[in-house]
């Protein structure tokens, strides 16, 4: 696999120095801005012929694409939800004596762009002859607001370095936009309105099917020379396409400014008749604040997010770049300013996947968001699922199952099912337990036992009677089976008694039970509420403990190690690393027939129950299964790696945890996919902060208490992250010496560092010199 090698390593930035057209959209992925509501990947202001992937999101904002297959069965979900690609308003084309400016036909003389992770400000500068011989520089600054998150801000000039010129810049909102990948082609928007006062610019849309209503709206201020112009043009070259425009005799040294002001305003957030006047309000609000304070207000909010949820590495640029990156992006992505929000696999980055959220989530965000930010920002994504318990009643309907048992989608904008694979929309219920595994999660971490009682054990009960149903009575093996499953490994589909979805279930079933019990001890009135919404009844109590118990998990004697499923050691069992890296990834390069075929692992799976019930197996058991499946492992998901860091650390593997953070950490920055042009790997970003925390700092939670068991690889000479434990702020520090701890709260919490219990006092450093 070839690796991209045109980033800049820098502790705070991300930095591209030439320009090389066949890395445009890789870069338009990488630099791509957000601020939780709304997003956009990194498109060139000016125009641009060459091959280019434009993109700007609205979170929540989404088409239900008919399905398209080629053989329709009973249960297909009707529609693929797409993140729209909306309206386009960052859009400043510049002509100089006729020409347009564009860097896909100019000889570029010099090129730099950069992201400034700690400030969310993204710059390009570039300097270009143009074929008519004319010489310009151009410089652009760009950011998404993270304190008003309606806005966004461009600061784009020109310079002309030739003798004299007439130069004609046209600020813009374009809505001819589609998405790249429409099943059917169908417009996914009507553009209703156009408006245009002074020099403020609106597009009133709205979107077809799901009706969301939107102003996408644009203020544009012009500057010669410092000097403020007045006498714009207006400019309508169709009713989808509206702008200002202002022509200029220019000198050698003259400078256009355009200040420009856009954004979305929403019918989710605000009445829709109302769109354009909040969208004039945000622009007044916006002029009389100015850019440096508008600026201002948004690096203080990034200065407190990296106050909590920063982590350092000393002594490994390239590791450091990538953490930061990784943690920029996730914050980018999701705020939890709004529970009817997720995280979804592409963010605002591009629109592969579709959908607001997958079993990601669960399995891999939460515990990032629980431990950088206040409990309820993780406390609303469970909240996202609970609200959507009702659709997920309907989709297991949908396959003949009955009595309230729910299947959770796999991909979802609002509850129902939307992924048009068989394979993965009727198969991959193994998410269903990647959402309880959540709520206990959630618990075990924050110690808020409420939302239990108000919305969990509703979505637990639904789900056990999911795996009640699900599973069925094996006579020949007297045990309850799960056939005909897709378990984290895609590739293997259809397959019968996947461990990981058997071993998933049992689990369900067994914390369910007991919850049930607790509830209805220790507090009846809600145990009586709870059974009247949920129809519950006294036996199936019991019927999920008999389940649970007779579970069959497949095992081989002989290894003695758990199969990834029934006959997995029927095939060829011979190591990734015999596979010719020219073939790498497989799934570009093999038919599926072939990867079915293989022993090949596209991530985690057996592996993916280990790390998630780890208290129920030895470290010996773990070595074990680590040293037999994960030289099968490809790692072509994202979401491999960062597993597979965490559980090397855990067997001291320090070496192979390395190379798996590099693997998860840079899989975008270095491309070990091949395919960041299509968007970022967001949900896999928080797995990379777990192979930090929860990988090299070794933090758990195990009986109620805060376990930390940190180690450093030899690349570096020290690191330290802050986790939000329970309301009250942990600092880790780690070198080669040992182990500090600092408290920031108001009470002594004892935690187990190193496996010995020590109380941590507020305002007080704990230090465990203890060489690693």
């Amino acid at each position: 696999m070839k690796q991209q090698q045109f980033i800049q390593p820098h502790d705070w930035k991300i930095i591209e120095r030439d320009f090389d057209p066949s890395t445009v959209q890789a870069a338009e992925s990488i630099f791509s801005l957000g601020n939780g509501a709304m997003g956009q990947r990194a498109n060139f202001e000016e125009y641009y012929s060459g091959p280019s992937f434009q993109g700007s999101y609205i979170g929540g904002v989404y088409y239900p694409d008919k399905t398209k297959v080629g053989w329709w069965k009973n249960g297909y979900p009707e529609y693929f939800a797409k993140v729209l690609n909306a309206p386009n308003w960052i859009g400043i084309d510049v002509e100089v004596d006729g020409e347009k400016l564009d860097l896909f036909t100019c000889k570029v003389l010099d090129f730099r762009r950069e992201l400034d992770m700690k400030t969310g400000l993204y710059k390009r500068a570039f300097e270009v002859e143009m074929t008519n011989g004319k010489r310009v520089r151009c410089e652009s600054h760009r950011f998404l607001s993270m304190a008003e998150n309606e806005l966004g801000v461009i600061n784009y000039q020109i310079t002309l370095l030739s003798k004299s010129a007439t130069v004609k810049v046209i600020s813009y909102i374009d809505g001819n936009i589609k998405n790249n990948d429409s099943n059917w082609e169908d417009p996914f928007w009507h553009h209703e309105d156009i408006k245009a006062k002074a020099e403020s610019l609106f597009l009133q849309s709205k979107t077809n099917k799901t009706h969301f209503q939107v102003c996408t709206y644009a203020h544009n201020q012009f500057f010669v020379n410092g000097k403020t112009v007045v006498d714009l043009t207006k400019s309508s070259y169709s009713s989808n396409h509206l702008g200002h425009s202002h022509t200029q005799e220019m000198h050698s040294g003259d400078t256009m400014r355009v200040l420009k002001f856009g954004g979305y305003v929403v019918s989710t957030n605000h009445p829709s008749d109302q769109l354009v006047a909040r969208s004039q309000t945000l622009i007044s609000e916006s002029l009389k604040k100015g850019y440096d304070a508008l600026f201002g207000d948004h690096c203080k909010v990034w200065e407190d997010i990296w106050t909590m949820s920063d982590i350092e590495i000393i002594g490994d640029q390239k590791a450091q770049q990538a953490i930061r990156f990784n943690i920029f992006h996730l914050n980018q992505t999701y705020t939890g300013a709004d529970a009817r929000l997720n995280i979804g696999p592409k963010g605002f980055t591009g629109e592969k996947y579709g959908g607001s959220t997958y079993w990601d989530t669960e399995a891999y965000c939460l515990p990032f968001y629980m431990a950088t930010k206040d409990k309820f920002v993780a406390r609303n994504l469970l909240r996202y699922r609970f609200n959507h318990l009702e659709k997920a009643i309907e989709n297991a309907e949908k396959l003949g199952l009955n009595n309230g048992a729910a299947l959770f989608p796999m991909v979802t904008m609002n509850g129902e099912e939307c992924h048009n694979e068989w394979e993965i929309t009727f198969q991959e219920i193994h998410r269903n337990a990647a959402i309880a595994y959540a709520i206990f999660n959630y618990e075990r971490y924050t110690g808020d036992v409420s939302y239990m009682r108000e919305m969990g054990l509703e979505v637990l009960i639904a789900i056990a009677r999911f795996w009640e149903q699900r599973s069925s009575f094996s006579k020949p093996k007297d045990k309850f089976v799960i056939l005909g499953v897709t378990g984290p490994n895609e590739y293997e589909n259809n397959i019968n008694n996947n461990w990981y979805t058997n071993y998933a279930a049992k689990w369900c079933l067994e914390y369910t039970a007991q919850k049930v019990d607790e509830i209805k001890k220790n507090h009846p009135d809600d145990y009586k509420r709870i059974r009247l919404r949920t129809g519950l009844k006294g036996d199936e109590n019991e019927q999920w403990k008999h389940i649970a118990n007779d579970m069959y998990l497949p095992f081989d004697t002989s290894l003695n190690i758990y199969l990834q499923q029934d006959n997995f050691l029927d095939k060829e069992m011979l190591p990734a690393s015999v596979i010719d890296p020219a073939e790498r990834p497989i799934n570009q390069h093999w038919s599926w027939d072939k990867i079915l075929r293989s022993p090949y692992i596209k991530q985690a799976d057996v592996l993916q129950g280990f790390y998630f019930f780890a208290s129920d197996f030895t470290k010996e058991e773990l070595a074990r299964h680590f040293d037999f499946y994960e030289p099968l492992t490809v790692h072509e998901s994202s979401l491999s790696p960062s597993i597979h860091a965490i559980l090397a650390t855990r067997l001291g593997r320090t070496d192979k945890a390395y190379e798996m953070y590099l693997r998860t950490s840079r899989l975008d920055l270095d491309d070990f996919n091949c395919e960041v042009e299509e968007g970022l790997h967001i949900t896999s970003m928080a797995g990379t902060w777990m192979s930090i925390v929860e990988g090299f700092g070794g933090m758990r939670v195990v009986d109620n208490h805060l376990h930390l068991n940190p180690q450093i690889h030899k690349e570096w000479k020290g690191y330290s992250f802050n986790i939000n434990f329970r309301n009250q702020i942990i600092q880790v520090g780690v070198t080669k010496k040992g182990a500090t701890c600092k408290l920031y709260g108001t009470e002594p919490l004892e935690v187990f560092l190193y496996g010995k219990p020590m109380t941590l006092e507020p305002e007080k450093s704990l230090i465990l010199n203890e060489s690693l």
